[in-house]
């Protein structure tokens, strides 16, 4: 069976960034994410689902 699950992750930080959105952005786009199969579950992707913090 093929399904989609989402998988939260909680973060605490510590920026120079004076703006926090500044900061979310730059985690979005610099953090590299492993999630690992396992004997039961094969994990086919993984996708960091960014926040539209700025406009």
């Amino acid at each position: 069976m093929e399904d989609k699950i989402f998988l939260l992750v909680k973060v605490t930080i510590k920026t120079t960034h004076s703006n926090i959105h500044d900061a979310i952005q730059e985690l979005q786009t610099e953090t590299v994410l492993q999630v690992s199969s396992t004997p039961n579950v094969e994990v086919l992707q993984t996708k960091i689902i960014e926040l539209n913090t700025k406009k």
